[in-house]
């Protein structure tokens, strides 16, 4: 199991009161997950490893110095969302989940780590309407229709960033096809 230390060593500059945030998400999911499931309970215990840093993977590839706000479609339990609002304070995250226990944790989780740049909302994509810098999702769907969803939510300069596993080749290839002249960020989990 690999600690929340792992998260300090990684990302040297954070705060006293980021790495108290990042502290406090192992007890508060583990607390959350055994009344609603939002992590496979095998899971829980590699939190940190299968679950934050993945999350916060986002920040190794992706320039955030301009960006103002992120939606994150499917978020579930808040990933990548959480993760990245405690990393990045001074932007605006909006986290959405057609599933309504999932958010009631989202906005728990939030409110415990007093993360005022969080806005969880039970909705489903296709409801969304405001205009963002950066769209996350983690194995939401395919990209095709992911990006049909969302493509209304993109800014002229927007990124699509997406955390995908298994084998994604028809389905990067298919993407292509339909937008030849978009671009999306995909990480293999």
């Amino acid at each position: 199991m690999v600690s929340v230390e792992e998260i300090f060593r990684q990302f040297p500059k954070l705060s006293a009161h980021q790495k108290v945030q990042f502290e406090q998400l192992y007890p508060l999911y583990k607390e959350w997950n055994e009344k609603i499931n939002v992590i496979s309970r095998k899971d829980i215990d590699e939190l940190y490893t299968r679950h934050v840093l993945h999350a916060l993977s986002v920040a190794k590839f992706a320039d955030f110095t301009q960006v103002h706000s992120v939606l994150d479609i499917g978020t579930g339990g808040g990933f990548p969302g959480i993760p990245l609002a405690i990393l990045f304070p001074d932007i605006d995250f909006h986290l959405v989940d057609s599933i309504g226990k999932k958010i009631q944790v989202v906005q728990a989780v939030a409110e415990a780590l007093d993360l005022k740049n969080v806005k969880a909302e039970h909705a489903r994509a296709e409801q969304i309407t405001g205009k963002y810098d950066v769209v996350t999702c983690r194995a939401v769907t395919q990209l095709v229709d992911f990006y049909g969803w969302i493509s209304k939510n993109l800014k002229p300069d927007s990124e699509v960033i997406c955390l995908k596993g298994g084998d994604l080749v028809d389905e990067i290839y298919n993407f292509k096809q339909r937008y030849p002249k978009k671009k999306v960020f995909i990480r293999n989990i």
